[in-house]
């Protein structure tokens, strides 16, 4: 398995050139490159060129890392057609920045609205009519995660509207602190995604649904707000030995394409302290249950 950093924690602090340099420093090898300003921001169209993307480029080199894959965020489930075809617009960009940077990986959001589900789906398909053909031209993997306030919250209902695609281009990417919102039902989907799993977040979030769903209280009590963290491994509810355990029995922790992420973003004042421990505490539990991660 590939371990790699999520410089989210370094969004306001640094530019985007320094990000390779600073993940050698904490330890990893690899990077993912989630939505920095001078990437691609939350639903606004990517703003890299090519001498961006040169000088990025020459910056991982030197760095002695590579970056497995992007994430962008952008609205192609939403159901409003013209913010839809834009969110196409700009994934369309970001396709085209990967291929230029030699990144072969996606991973990405439904980003459509729970209270329009039906309409959030069919916007879903529309935009995959129009990108997944070009995904599967260039020999791209392009994977989900079903993130809280999605249209589609739950596992393994996200695994049947992505099996609807019928390509073996797109995979699924479990997100641990989103355990909860997905329905707490590790064991079962990853066996039903076999090595359609193709990459794993870590950080911690607590279960909301504790205390006969008053482990958090917000006002109005009808409120429809999601609330979840990423903190440090040990700091939430997710069950860690569990996760490897079940990692381990589908073959993800042997498997070379495997992707793990640290995505701690709730301790950013510590974030060179927790990105090492982060880097430790993973290869303990990858290698207790017969994996590493590097």
């Amino acid at each position: 398995m590939k371990l790699a950093y999520d410089p989210t924690p370094l969004h306001h602090t640094h530019r985007l050139l320094d990000f390779p340099a600073v993940t050698a420093d904490l330890g990893f090898e690899h990077l993912q490159l989630t939505p920095h300003p001078d990437f691609a921001t939350h639903f606004r169209y990517p703003k890299m060129d090519r001498d961006l993307i040169r000088r990025f480029g020459q910056a991982v080199e030197a760095a002695g890392i590579t970056v497995p894959a992007l994430l962008p965020v952008q609205r192609i489930s939403w159901p409003d057609e013209s913010k839809r075809a834009a969110a196409v617009k700009n994934f369309r960009r970001v396709i085209e920045i990967a291929l230029d940077l030699g990144v072969g990986t996606i991973n990405t959001e439904f980003s459509g609205r729970p209270e329009s589900f039906e309409d959030s789906e069919e916007s879903f398909y529309r935009s995959m009519d129009e990108l997944l053909p070009i995904i599967e031209q260039e020999g791209m993997k392009l994977n989900f995660d079903p993130h809280p306030d999605d249209f589609v919250e739950d596992g393994h209902e996200a695994w049947r509207v992505l099996r609807g695609l019928d390509s073996e281009a797109v995979g699924f990417a479990y997100v641990a602190p989103h355990t909860f919102h997905y329905g707490d039902c590790l064991d079962t989907l990853v066996e039903e995604l076999g090595e359609r799993l193709r990459a794993v977040y870590i950080s911690d979030a607590f279960d909301h649904r504790a205390s006969h769903g008053l482990r958090y209280i917000a006002n109005p009590p009808t409120t429809s707000a999601r609330v979840h963290q990423h903190l440090k491994i040990g700091d939430g509810d997710v069950d860690f030995d569990a996760l490897f355990a079940t990692l381990a029995r589908s073959g993800f922790v042997d498997r070379e394409d495997g992707l793990i992420v640290s995505n701690v973003f709730g301790e950013n004042e510590n974030n060179d302290a927790v990105s090492r421990f982060q880097t430790q505490r993973i290869n303990e539990l990858a290698s207790a249950y017969g994996g590493s991660a590097g």
